[in-house]
């Protein structure tokens, strides 16, 4: 003890979290591929039930009462609804990918391996968002050839199809980001699901046609933006939207700038992950 008493004095200095520039490809790829691997290895729950649920609700919509009602715009039933329940599915599972992850972590108290890395806000973002992404379409994709042999979609605008579905895959990617760092138990994110995601996308003309509905609920309709995605969506399969398509793509382009900014400074600040 007193030779280390008589040990000079010196000042150490840590390393830097991050001594170079330019975007850290390794560990945003690292980040992107351990959100797939993690959905992956639960294949059962994270792709087999979204496409059983999309099958009842087929079964229950077109087999049992599909029958009796009338085409919708010259489209048949059954073609008209597909779109939508394979929405529901991307929009549900990129939400849960994302916020599933960050919760679980934040519970068991390894949030820290998520801010210790030299990885960016910008890259952690990305590596969420895309992780979710990438869950979203391969439900989407996995649900769309279970429910063709009751619906025959075919593609009308491919365009559509590509740029709705990804804009609905990372927007609800970010808002599981942006949920899951806001909560601090399972209820919360629970809350947020059952009361904001599912009613807006039940809401949102998924089984009928904004247009139908009475005043007020048919303007109160197109401030939800979840109604643009899935006209957008449908049109991308049958050739016709219920909204207009151009403000459907301005305004889904602008939440999700808007989204990956809050979810932004989330990260650069700490909320609620740093003490």
């Amino acid at each position: 003890m007193r030779g280390m008493k008589d040990m000079p004095a010196t000042i150490v200095i840590p390393p830097l979290p991050r001594e170079y520039h330019g975007v850290n490809w390794e560990g945003l790829r690292t980040l992107y591929v351990r959100e797939v691997r993690r959905f992956w290895k639960v294949g059962t729950q994270t792709l087999a039930a979204p496409v059983v649920t999309a099958l009842l609700y087929m079964l229950v919509f077109v087999v049992a009462v599909g029958g009796a009602r009338p085409p919708i715009d010259g489209v048949k039933f059954a073609t008209f609804i597909a779109p939508g329940l394979i929405m529901m599915q991307i929009l549900g599972n990129a939400f849960s990918n994302s916020s599933s992850s960050l919760l679980q972590a934040k519970m068991n108290g390894l949030i820290g391996d998520f801010l210790t890395p030299p990885l960016s806000p910008a890259e952690q973002v990305a590596g969420f968002a895309l992780g979710a992404a990438t869950r979203g379409m391969l439900v989407g994709a996995v649900t769309a050839l279970a429910i063709l042999p009751f619906a025959s979609l075919g593609i009308a605008h491919l365009w559509a199809v590509i740029y709705f579905s990804l804009a609905a895959s990372l927007i609800m990617g970010m808002l599981g980001v942006m949920a899951a760092i806001w909560s601090v138990k399972f209820d919360h994110i629970a809350a947020v699901s059952n009361f904001i995601v599912m009613p807006m996308t039940f809401l949102s003309g998924t089984f009928y046609l904004v247009s139908r509905l009475p005043e007020p609920f048919r303007t109160a309709s197109h401030y939800n933006p979840f109604f643009y995605l899935i006209a957008g969506f449908r049109y991308g399969f049958i050739g016709h939207a219920d909204g207009s398509l151009v403000v459907g793509v301005v305004s889904t382009a602008a939440l999700t700038v808007l989204l990956a900014a809050g979810c932004l400074w989330m990260f650069a600040t700490g909320y609620r992950m740093k003490t």
